[in-house]
């Protein structure tokens, strides 16, 4: 078993916790290893119905029994239990925790439940960071196959692939169809293949909409459930206009490289996909380890009209980074072109990296050149 970053946090807060995350991240082994004195999961079709059919079920239930501490999994199914639970806690003259988790706090919202605000701290746990590993990463294995838990402690090579294959059906049956979130099973399925094979680069709504052959608001809206899943996150460009920000396009990378290539058939490292491997590599890494040590952070991308880029800035606790992702071992002047324009650009203090598959650290006209790994260290990550 994995010790998550994220649980210490969780286990010393007073206040009742809500864990989002998408499926198989380890949400429920999380806190199922708090040892909560009441556990209810709402995946499980009798109790989910005894709940919904009952609104005293859950008041009847603690009634009988004084728990200290109870586990909801699942709480998106039934969103109006939030409700119940903040009366629940009003009127608790006892100390009372609440440990519930979930896919999307938006399904959430849109079900207008009450996210008890002042009650309750929100947390995000995504697939297991280097930190979780130690440092310790089979980059290969990583690039081909993720770091979902359940397929990192898998030895086989085929069941592994097996499994991540099973995900995207998994998904389109429980989180999909079981949510009512469109009827459309099938150009949902293609949509996401669709998309798959864009991720990694800048959002165009216009060409997923061609290539999958659905109607634009739709796509859009298809695109917004991924969000809502958790199974892909923007990139938003940055600018130094938080106007700007939210105009122009951004980018979107999946939660796990293993579900991107198994939405795509294709666990092979070729040189023509290395590259946005990587980078989903590095921008996952940064995003959740970020969130596995509760840090506030704000990711963007850097592009110009004229071609100049850079990867990712990252703000991370008052500090400025740009970085760039760059999957090869030799690192030359061409692959710094975006550091001098951005520095143009933003004409603040900020810091210059790149990552790179190399094993060493070195630096290139004041830009600091470093192994993927040091870099996660670099930052504190």
């Amino acid at each position: 078993m994995f010790t998550r970053t994220i649980s210490k946090f969780i286990k010393s807060s007073k206040k009742s916790i809500l864990l989002l995350g998408p499926r198989q991240v380890g949400k429920s082994t999380l806190i199922k290893s708090l040892s909560p004195a009441l556990k209810i999961n709402l995946a499980l079709e009798d109790t989910f119905l005894d709940f919904a059919s009952n609104p005293k079920e859950l008041t009847d239930k603690l009634s009988q029994v004084k728990y200290q501490t109870v586990f909801i999994d699942e709480i998106q199914r039934l969103p109006g239990l939030l409700n119940t639970i903040q009366a629940i806690l009003d009127d608790s003259k006892k100390p009372l925790k609440f440990y519930l988790t979930g896919s999307s706090a938006r399904k959430l919202k849109r079900g207008k439940a009450n996210l008890l605000p002042g009650r309750i701290h929100t947390y995000y746990l995504f697939p297991l960071t280097a930190k979780e590993l130690n440092y310790e990463l089979d980059l290969h294995e990583v690039l081909s196959t993720g770091s979902l838990p359940g397929i990192l402690t898998e030895k086989e090579k085929k069941e592994k692939y097996k499994t991540l294959r099973s995900y995207a059906s998994v998904y389109l049956k429980e989180e999909i169809q079981a949510e009512a979130l469109t009827k459309n099973i099938e150009g949902f399925s293609r949509f996401l293949f669709v998309v798959a094979a864009e991720a990694g680069k800048f959002l165009d709504i216009s060409k997923i909409s061609r290539e999958a052959r659905l109607p634009w608001q739709t796509t859009l809206r298809y695109f917004e459930i991924l969000e809502d899943t958790l199974i892909i996150q923007r990139c938003e460009s940055f600018s130094k206009s938080e106007r700007k920000r939210l105009v122009q396009c951004p980018r979107f990378f999946f939660f796990d490289i293993g579900v991107l290539n198994a939405l795509l058939g294709n666990f092979n490292l070729s040189p023509d996909r290395i590259g946005i491997l990587f980078e989903h590599l590095i921008f996952n890494q940064i995003v959740h380890s970020a969130a596995a040590l509760d840090k506030d952070i704000r990711i963007s991308s850097y592009r110009t009209g004229h071609g100049a880029e850079i990867d990712f800035i990252v703000e991370l606790e008052g500090e400025v980074y740009a970085i760039e992702a760059k999957a090869s071992r030799n690192i030359g002047l061409s692959d710094l072109r975006g550091f001098q324009s951005f520095k143009e650009f933003y004409k603040k203090p900020h810091k210059c990296y790149v990552a790179y598959l190399g094993d060493s650290a070195k630096k290139i006209n004041g830009i600091t050149i470093l192994p993927w790994i040091e870099l996660i260290k670099e930052l504190d990550l």
